[in-house]
């Protein structure tokens, strides 16, 4: 079997040609057949009367002038019969005496002094015979077209012609097969260094066609599986970081507390130290696990309408315990606003963005919640004058494991996903999330959603 794309289109070509010149051979014995006879047949009507004029003008006399002239067009035979049938001339063969029904056309000619049309059987000759006067008397010319040697020099240069037709076609799609399969080849050689990892490729195409378009969507999507792969090995790494210092704190106390003696006030210190990383790293798992699931989500299935502003003043009084822990001054600027949309996973939405805001607001600080509706559009901004986010670090706090402080880590708890979690929920519902920070004077989480979630 063959395999190889480049030997298939060359074959295909080869066999594309051979066959399209047994097909042409046939269309062009059909036309010789159907159409060459006739057209062969006028011109030698058309010689015939030329040499009846030169005939008439002689008077029937001077024979080898007559046979000088007759001899100089090739490949025709001339005879010439009286009105009783009697040869009174010929250029010296008498093809057109070997054909049986000869005496016949004569006669046929004689009395209705019509042009007589003869093909013989025989692909060696054509016959015509035509009636003129002569001495008030009326005569026959038959002229015969000996093709036989015309016809086989001819056969013979198709034949040539047809030979290098199918050589120079087969080098050139040789050539312009190596061309097409080409890119292929290299896209055959990409994706096998893609399958080892090595994202890496180095394909160049300036073809406008299927190939290049193919070309350029492969090197896009290496370079696309490059970045995720990134990404992939980031995250891991940044997973591997995070569970790390918990696991070796956890580690390190019940290390302290097998081997060491410890009074009771001790030992009760490093339990609740224990139980607190603990819990860190269960709420991580979950939070890693609920990201997972949302990035393979594609659509929302518990959707309902709600009231959005009731939704943000409930979030507000869940975190109540927190935001009254640091005094902090909670506005609500609300309109009355329904949505369709998924209730549960915005309402942690909320939950994120204002439990962000309360970490990184300092005492006596201040939150105000704003709901408007413009259209068919519902904004929902968070806002806090805590000590705000760098202007190079907007474009990286959505990313997974990402804290803007990490010496503060300890002291405001988290993990980096919480708004991860966000900007995942929020593209889920075709909205978008944005933000704008003055460090220590402002800073402000806005969400911006259609009124109405419409599966796609």
């Amino acid at each position: 079997m063959i395999k190889s794309l480049y030997a298939r289109i060359v074959l295909s070509f080869i066999g594309v040609v051979s066959l399209s010149l047994v097909v042409g051979g046939s269309i062009i014995n059909y036309f010789y057949e159907n159409r060459i006879d006739t057209l062969v047949q006028d011109k030698m009507i058309v010689h015939a009367q030329s040499m009846i004029r030169a005939y008439k003008q002689l008077g029937g006399q001077n024979g080898s002038l007559f046979m000088e002239a007759s001899g100089s067009i090739p490949f025709y035979a001339i005879q010439i019969y009286d009105n009783r049938e009697q040869q009174v001339y010929t250029s010296g063969t008498e093809p057109a005496q070997e054909l049986p029904d000869i005496q016949a056309g004569i006669r046929h000619v004689l009395k209705s002094k019509q042009i007589y049309r003869d093909v013989s059987k025989r692909e060696d000759h054509i016959t015509i015979g035509l009636p003129f006067e002569l001495g008030g008397l009326t005569h026959v010319l038959f002229m015969t077209a000996q093709l036989d040697f015309f016809l086989s020099e001819t056969g013979t240069q198709i034949q040539y012609l047809q030979l290098f037709v199918f050589v120079l076609g087969s080098v050139l799609v040789v050539i312009a097969a190596r061309y097409i399969v080409r890119p292929l080849r290299l896209l055959i050689q990409a994706s096998q260094t893609v399958s080892r990892g090595n994202f890496e490729v180095d394909l160049h195409s300036t073809r406008n066609d299927d190939i290049g378009q193919l070309t350029r969507s492969f090197k896009a999507m290496a370079s696309e599986l490059g970045r995720m792969d990134g990404i992939r090995r980031r995250f891991v790494s940044d997973v591997s970081h995070e569970l790390g210092t918990p696991l070796t704190n956890i580690r390190g106390y019940a290390h302290a507390l097998r081997h060491k003696r410890l009074d009771e006030a001790s030992r009760n210190r490093l339990l609740g130290i224990i139980e607190e990383e603990s819990d860190r790293m269960s709420r991580m798992c979950g939070d890693l696990l609920q990201l997972t699931s949302l990035e393979h989500e594609q659509q929302l299935s518990s959707v309902r309408s709600f009231r959005l502003d009731e939704q943000l003043r409930q979030a507000v009084i869940r975190l109540e315990p927190k935001w009254s822990e640091f005094q902090l001054e909670m506005q609500l600027r609300l309109e009355e606003v329904t949505i369709t949309a998924d209730e549960d996973k915005l309402f942690q939405v909320w939950l994120n963005l204002i439990g962000n805001s309360i970490k990184f607001s300092s005492t006596g600080g201040r939150i105000i919640l704003t709901a408007r509706q413009t259209g068919q559009v519902v904004s929902m901004s968070v806002t806090d004058n805590g000590i705000g986010v760098p202007g190079g670090e907007l474009s990286r706090i959505f990313k997974p494991f990402y804290k803007v402080d990490p010496s503060r880590e300890r002291q405001v708890g988290g993990h980096g996903l919480g708004l991860s979690i966000v900007r995942q929920i929020v593209d889920l519902h075709y909205g978008k999330v944005e933000v704008t920070s003055q460090p220590g004077i402002e800073t402000t989480f806005t969400v911006i959603l259609p009124l109405r979630y419409m599966k796609l």
